[in-house]
């Protein structure tokens, strides 16, 4: 298989794991928005919010963007989404130390997910992101109080029935 279509076999898996989080979440009631219409002052009829395409500061000081935040006052959630899928094995298990300090530094929530799926990662390297999350491997102990919770897709639904009820 060229390197061209496995890109875009990712993308394709990729998107489908952010579509069924988006559906999951429409299932519950909220409304998706992009974060740039959101931050422009889109009026809505709704605060459950899921925003797409949401933007922060990443720790090489340029612009990062992650899949999803959820707002929500009923629920009490401000909570940004990461989705991340290995199919096959590629360098995406590669850039997830440089995901974590990003989560503990330099995104704005003190709660984010993490939804990794797909059966292509590398041996150890999910366990890597477990333990660090775990052990809270921080770098600045003002970030201890941030709360990271990594889900396979099946688990994130669990969390989404038991969270959103």
């Amino acid at each position: 298989m060229t390197e061209t279509r496995s890109g875009i076999l990712a993308n394709r898996s990729g998107n489908l794991l952010e579509t069924t989080v988006k559906e999951v979440l429409i299932q519950r009631g909220f409304t998706i928005l992009p974060y740039r219409d959101w931050k422009n002052g889109a009026l809505l009829t709704t605060e459950d919010i899921l925003l797409t395409r949401c933007p922060f500061e990443s720790i090489y000081n340029h612009p990062g963007h992650t899949e999803f935040i959820v707002k929500s006052k009923r629920y009490h959630l401000d909570t940004r989404i990461e989705c991340k899928w290995q199919q096959v094995s590629g360098s995406v298990d590669e850039k997830l130390p440089y995901l974590y300090l990003n989560c503990i530094e330099n995104m704005p929530e003190d709660h984010i997910i993490l939804i990794i799926d797909g059966k292509g990662w590398k041996e150890g390297a999910i366990q890597w992101l477990k333990t660090a999350v775990k052990e809270k491997r921080y770098t600045n102990p003002s970030n201890s109080h941030k709360h990271i919770d990594i889900f396979q897709l099946t688990e994130f639904i669990s969390w989404v029935n038991t969270t959103l009820r």
